[in-house]
C-alpha cells in the first residue's frame, strides 16, 4: 500500500499544533521537565567518567555514578565558597561603599538642581514618596526571594539525584529506545546516540573552557590596570557570559557598579571598556573556534531559541535552549523526512573556493556562447 503524503500546507499546520503542544506542556511540567533536562546533560557529560570507574577500576555500576556526581558537586560547591570569600571580603568594605553612594547621590542632586532649577526639598519629598512605596512592597519582595532561593537549591537537589538514576539506568533507557522502533532503525538509533553524547559533551566542555580562559583574561586584565576584587569580578565576568546575549552586559553593570563603589569613575569606564573588549573577542573569535564549531547551529535559530526558553523557563531555559536545538538537528539530520527542518536550524553550507571557480569558468563559458 502507497503511503499517503499530504501537501506542504498540511504538514506545517501539523508541525505548528504539536509546537504549539509542547509549548504548553512546557510550562505545565515545569518543575519535573527543568531538572530532568538539566540532569540529562550533567548524565551526558560525566559519562566519561563513570565509564572510567566502570571500566578502568572495575566498580559497579552505582557507585561510579554516585561517585562521579559528588564529584562534579564538590567542584562546584568549592567554587561556589571561593566566590563567597571574595563577596564576605567585599561587605567589609561596605561603609567606604555608602559613603560613595552618598557623594555621588549628592552630586546628582546638585546637577539636577543647577540644570533642571528643581530644589533640594522637591527632591527629598520626591524620593521619599519612591521610598515609601518600596518600603510597602518590601515584604513581598524578600518572600519572592526566599522562595527563589528554595527554589533553585530543590532544583539543584533534583538535578543531582536525576542525574545519578540517568547514569545507573542508562542501558535501561538506551535498550527501552531501541525496543520501540523497528529492527531496521536500530543502527540509525545508535548513530544517533552517539553523535548527541560526542556534540554535548563537546559542548559543555567548550563552554566551560571558554569560560576559564574568559576568568582568566578577565583577572589579568583588572590585575593590569589595578581594580580592587581581581577574582570576584573575574569570575562574575566568566560566569555571567555564559548566559546567552544578555549576560555580559549584566556582568558589566555588576563590573562597573562594584569598582566605581569601591574606586572611582575612571577605573570604573576602564572595567566597563575591558568587558565589552572580552565581549568582542569572545564573540567573533573564541566563541565560534571554541563552542560554535560544535553544534553548528543557524544564529537566528540560536536567537529564537534562547528567547522562547526564557518565555517558557527564565533564565535556565535560556541555558537549555542551545543544547537541545544541537539535540533536535542531530535528530532531523538523520530521519529523512525531517532533513529539511534540520537544514533550516543549520548554517549556510559554503562551497570551496576551487568549487566556486570552477562554477564561474563554467557560468563564462556558457555565456560567452
Amino acid at each position: 500500500m502507497k503511503p499517503i503524503r499530504f501537501p506542504f500546507y498540511i504538514r506545517l499546520g501539523f508541525v505548528l499544533i504539536i509546537l504549539i503542544a509542547l509549548g504548553y506542556l512546557a510550562v505545565l511540567g515545569e518543575e519535573v521537565l527543568l531538572p530532568l533536562l538539566f540532569s540529562f546533560l550533567f548524565a551526558l557529560l560525566l559519562l566519561p567518567l563513570t565509564d572510567f570507574f566502570e571500566n578502568k577500576l572495575k566498580w559497579s555500576r552505582a557507585p561510579a555514578a554516585l561517585v562521579s556526581v559528588l564529584l562534579f558537586f564538590s567542584a562546584a560547591s568549592l567554587i561556589i565558597y571561593v566566590i563567597g570569600l571574595q563577596v564576605a571580603k567585599l561587605s567589609s568594605e561596605w561603609p567606604l561603599l555608602k559613603a560613595q553612594v552618598a557623594s555621588l547621590f549628592h552630586n546628582l542632586q546638585l546637577w539636577l538642581q543647577s540644570t533642571f532649577h528643581i530644589n533640594m526639598e522637591k527632591q527629598a519629598a520626591y524620593i521619599n514618596n519612591i521610598s515609601q512605596k518600596g518600603l510597602s512592597s518590601s515584604a513581598s519582595l524578600i518572600e519572592r526571594t526566599v522562595f527563589s532561593l528554595s527554589a533553585i537549591v530543590l532544583l539543584l537537589v533534583f538535578v543531582l539525584v536525576y542525574t545519578c538514576f540517568l547514569l545507573i539506568y542508562r542501558k535501561l533507557l538506551m535498550r527501552f529506545i531501541v525496543t520501540a522502533f523497528t529492527e531496521q532503525y536500530i543502527s540509525i538509533i545508535y548513530d544517533i546516540s552517539a553523535q548527541i553524547r560526542y556534540i554535548i559533551r563537546k559542548y559543555i566542555s567548550g563552554l566551560f573552557f571558554e569560560m576559564c580562559i574568559i576568568t582568566i583574561l578577565a583577572c589579568v586584565l583588572f590585575a593590569l590596570l589595578g581594580i580592587k576584587y581581581v577574582f570576584l569580578l573575574g569570575i562574575l565576568v566568566g560566569v555571567l557570559n555564559l548566559v546567552p546575549y544578555v549576560g555580559i552586559f549584566t556582568a558589566l553593570a555588576i563590573s562597573a557598579g562594584i569598582t566605581f563603589a569601591t574606586s572611582d569613575g575612571r577605573h570604573a569606564l576602564y572595567v566597563a571598556l575591558v568587558v565589552l573588549g572580552i565581549h568582542l573577542f569572545d564573540s567573533n573569535f573564541l566563541m565560534p573556534k571554541v563552542v560554535g564549531s560544535q553544534v553548528r547551529l543557524n544564529p537566528l535559530i540560536v536567537v529564537l531559541g534562547v528567547v522562547l526558553g526564557e518565555m517558557l523557563w527564565g533564565i535556565p531555559g535560556m541555558f537549555l535552549a542551545i543544547p537541545y536545538l544541537a539535540i533536535t538537528k542531530v535528530i532531523f539530520d538523520r530521519v529523512p523526512s525531517l532533513q529539511a527542518w534540520g537544514i533550516l536550524l543549520g548554517e549556510e553550507e559554503h562551497p570551496p573556493k576551487k568549487v566556486k571557480r570552477m562554477i564561474r569558468k563554467v557560468k563564462n563559458k556558457e555565456q560567452a556562447i
